[in-house]
Order: C-alpha cells, then sequence, then structure tokens
C-alpha cells in the first residue's frame, strides 16, 4: 500500500501560501484536530513554521508524514543536496519522511532530477520520493529512471478538472496521485450538485468534494484558516458517496477548468 494511504496519510495538510502566526495558527489546529499529514515546499517559505509547530506540538515525531518539495532553482547538482540540507535545519527533522521534485524541469529532461531525487533517498536524508506536477508521459518514463519507488505524484485535482489520463497513468505505474487545488479555490462552490447532495448525506459541500477525490485513489491536500473548515476537511472518511453521486459530479469535469496553467506558472508543461 501507498505510503500516502498508511493510516491517516490520505488527508494532508497542505500549508500555501500561509506563513508566519497565520501559518503556526492554523497548523496547530490542524495538528489538534487530527491531520498528520503535513504538506510544505522551499517555495512556500514557511519551512521554519512548519517545523516549529512540529518539533512543539508534544506529538511524537514519528506520528507525522512531513513532505516538502525540492524547487526548481535548486535543480543544479551543486544546489539540490545543500537545499534539501537547508530544509532539514528549517524542519527541525533528521530525515523528511516525503520528498517532492515541485516541478518538472524547464527543458523537459526529467532524467537528472530524478536521479539526483534518487541520491537524497540513498544519503538518508528522506524515507521516500514523489514528484509533483508530472504529466502522464513523464510518470512513466520517471518509473524507468527511478530506482526506487516514487510514492506520488502531486498534481491540480478537482471535480471541475478531467484528470483521466492521469488517472489512468497512476494505475498503469503504481505511482498514486495526490491533489492540490482540491476545491478549486472555490470555483466548485458555484455548482448546485454539491448542495444537493450534502444536504443528502448530512454534511458540508466542501465534504462532499473532497470525499468524491478521495474515491477515486486520490489523497487529499486542503488548506483552511478557520477552524470549522479544517475539521470538516479532515472528517471525511466516516461517510461514502454513492456510484450515482460520483457519476454526477463527474459530468463537471468536463468545464476543464484549470488553475495551474501557463499563464500563473511559465514554467509549467503542456499538460495532458
Amino acid at each position: 500500500m501507498p505510503v500516502y494511504f498508511e493510516r491517516n496519510f490520505q488527508r494532508a495538510y497542505g500549508t500555501w501560501p500561509l506563513k508566519d502566526q497565520v501559518l503556526e495558527d492554523a497548523l496547530n489546529c490542524a495538528i489538534k484536530t487530527g491531520y498528520r499529514a503535513i504538506d510544505t515546499a522551499q517555495l512556500y517559505q514557511n519551512e521554519v513554521e512548519t517545523g516549529r509547530c512540529i518539533a512543539n506540538s508534544g506529538i511524537a515525531r514519528d506520528e507525522f508524514l512531513i513532505t516538502t518539495k525540492v524547487m526548481p532553482a535548486n535543480f543544479d547538482d551543486k544546489l539540490f543536496m545543500p537545499s534539501v540540507e537547508q530544509s532539514l535545519n528549517n524542519l527541525q527533522l533528521d530525515k523528511i519522511d516525503v520528498l517532492l521534485l515541485h516541478w518538472p524541469p524547464g527543458d523537459g529532461n526529467i532524467e537528472p532530477t530524478v536521479k539526483l531525487l534518487n541520491q537524497a533517498l540513498d544519503l538518508g536524508y528522506t524515507r521516500h520520493i514523489g514528484v509533483s506536477n508530472y504529466t502522464s508521459a513523464m510518470m512513466k518514463q520517471a518509473l524507468k529512471i527511478t530506482n526506487h519507488q516514487l510514492v506520488t505524484n502531486q498534481v491540480e485535482f478537482h471535480p471541475l478538472l478531467n484528470q483521466n489520463i492521469l488517472l489512468d497513468a497512476a494505475e498503469d505505474t503504481g505511482i498514486p496521485l495526490a491533489s492540490y487545488c482540491s476545491v478549486a479555490r472555490g470555483e466548485v462552490f458555484k455548482h448546485s450538485i454539491f448542495d444537493q447532495l450534502a444536504v443528502k448525506h448530512s454534511r458540508t459541500a466542501g465534504q462532499i468534494v473532497l470525499r468524491w477525490i478521495m474515491q477515486q485513489g486520490v489523497s487529499v491536500n486542503t488548506m483552511s484558516t478557520t477552524p470549522e473548515n479544517i475539521k470538516a476537511n479532515y472528517n471525511i472518511t466516516d461517510f461514502a458517496l454513492s456510484s450515482d453521486d460520483m457519476q454526477k459530479i463527474n459530468q463537471l469535469t468536463t468545464h476543464n477548468h484549470r488553475i495551474v496553467n501557463k499563464s500563473l506558472v511559465p514554467w509549467a508543461p503542456d499538460w495532458d
């Protein structure tokens, strides 16, 4: 079973774009709620605050699954390992749980960075490795390059975007998906089906969205600073959507509303 689906780890608290006291207050609430999978990144510039919350939580280290990501500016041979060492210092960790490549390299040649990622694991800097924002072709290529299991490909995943190609690639490669932008930055709530299903299941519309993601075998990253929403986002494992519910939501994927495109992130790959 992939590491993202061990114990509670199919639900992660994502820390972007939070910083400083706002992050610490929200993350402390998330940890008290029950979150043990915490997602950060070098690009987020909040590893220090994240590490401080984890260290001061009173929770045993081995109860957490801490994910961070190497940013593209550190993909160089001379910068990669020092940047990971800096992340370890920032997070106050002896070892990262899951180390990801945050983006494919701009030239599309993934081999050098996948090999560096493997070296980080061989050096004992991380327990697991994975990628983020990889296309289906990149997933298949990475599988041929890597010496170690890639435990996830973290991608934009929500009901307004058809990611069937990536879901198929996940099944073909054994590299499971994890979501970001899980509620499409609020765009999903413009669609009444989520309110209808929320009434049916005595849940919130957000919980319906997140449950739809989880039932496709995709682990869920969510961020909120509101205690009520943090708790609601976490409490999505004690109900299930029917196949009819799922199909009604699936129809929305034809909108193909992508948030992270080249206008927002110029170095983004050509998406599937």
